[in-house]
């Protein structure tokens, strides 16, 4: 039986104008993952993902290097309760 959970990571480096959101959002989308990406002004992605747990490992593995353009120099993971508020994988503006 699998379980849901839910993170929230922050993708430090070159994530911004990289396409890192749209990527994101697409990856997340095809794995079932729920949760939103916006930009930090402090340069960093932040995401917020729910989904079964073996999905969002992958989908971890998959920001940790992001999409080509992308260099990720560093990825903070904080796992939350699940709470299963999201219907779909968002890009949100500018979280301040």
């Amino acid at each position: 039986m699998s379980s849901n959970i839910r993170m929230r990571l922050f993708a430090s480096g070159r994530v911004q104008g990289v396409l890192y959101r749209r990527s994101a959002q697409a990856k997340a989308r095809k794995l079932g993952i729920a949760g939103w990406a916006r930009n930090l002004i402090d340069g960093r992605v932040e995401m917020l993902c729910e989904g079964e747990e073996k999905n969002i490992q992958e989908f971890l593995q998959w920001a940790k290097k992001g999409p080509f353009f992308a260099r990720v120099s560093n990825m903070e993971a904080q796992e939350e309760e699940y709470q299963g508020e999201f219907a779909s994988f968002e890009i949100r503006e500018f979280g301040f």
